[in-house]
């Protein structure tokens, strides 16, 4: 998960305008919790790439007790021609599987205003020390 910022500053890089928010009190998140939230992340931002040239984004990590849960949500295209990526048509189905592996839940799809949403909550139940 300590990548994540990585990942937006390389959609930045590509022309993407986006938000970040992290809630919560960070920690470290390894093992499969953090590449599943690392992957939703990746996989969220590239389908912004391909489906939604030009849209803005936002994502949002929180760290809860328990959990760490992860959003992505994009507007709509400005209508810029895509990205030219490849779509391997499994993305989405992929996230969930991932998700679902480790107790989590997930869901994605359309926004009212025409952009996409990507939310998964993941269970943590690995001790982190206290305050």
């Amino acid at each position: 998960m300590g990548d994540i910022p990585t990942l937006v500053e390389e959609s930045r890089a590509a022309g993407m305008r986006v938000e970040v928010s992290w809630e919560g009190e960070e920690r470290v998140v390894g093992g499969p919790v953090g590449r599943t939230a690392y992957r939703v992340v990746q996989e969220a931002l590239t389908n912004v790439h391909k489906h939604a040239a030009g849209a803005d984004a936002l994502v949002r990590v929180a760290y809860r007790t328990e959990e760490v849960a992860v959003l992505v949500q994009n507007g709509p295209s400005d209508g810029s021609p895509d990205a030219g990526l490849p779509s391997g048509g499994n993305g989405l189905v992929g996230m969930r599987e991932r998700v679902a592996a480790l107790g989590g839940g997930f869901v994605a799809g359309p926004t009212q205003d025409g952009g996409f949403r990507v939310s998964a909550v993941i269970p943590d139940r690995t001790p982190h020390p206290g305050p």
